[in-house]
Parts: structure tokens; sequence; C-alpha cells
């Protein structure tokens, strides 16, 4: 039982485009193997991840179960995306 003077603080939980499971870990496994940086991985899954939640369509045949994150990276297993380097100036 809470004291009188603390108010309760429930927070809104996001509501998701496309509700999936969360991201599946052999997926992840298999994109670190093709993009070797975990952070350059994470980056472009959530590059990816935006793109898709603004309406871009997903390169790949998708299934209910499909969270963002895991079409992301099964766009990236499957060669749809590729890291593109920046020559430096």
């Amino acid at each position: 039982m809470l004291p009188e003077n603390v108010i309760p603080f429930e927070q809104a939980r996001p509501v998701s485009q496309s509700p999936g499971s969360p991201m599946k870990s052999y997926l992840l496994e298999k994109a670190s193997e093709i993009v070797i940086d975990p952070l350059v991985l994470i980056n472009l899954v959530s590059q990816r991840v935006k793109q898709l939640n603004s309406g871009r369509a997903p390169l790949i045949p998708v299934r209910p179960s499909m969270g963002m994150a895991d079409i992301a990276l099964t766009e990236i297993i499957e060669g749809k995306i590729k890291l593109v380097e920046k020559a430096a100036p």
C-alpha cells in the first residue's frame, strides 16, 4: 500500500504500427557476422526501423510474427541492405 503523499505513475506504452515479438537473437547473431562492429549494426538497424515505421516497404516477405527489427536484420542477412562507407574528404 502506498503512502498518502505518493501518486502512482504509469507510463503509457508506445503503440507500434506493426506489433510483433521482440528481436530474435539468432537474427542478431547472423547479422553481426556481416556487420562486425556492433555500434554500426545498431545504427544500421535503427535507421532501417525508422524507415519502416515511416511507411517504407520491406524488401523481404514479412510474416506476422516479425517485428520491425527482425525485418531490418533479415534484410541485412539477405544482402538487401548493405553498409556503404563514405570516403574521407
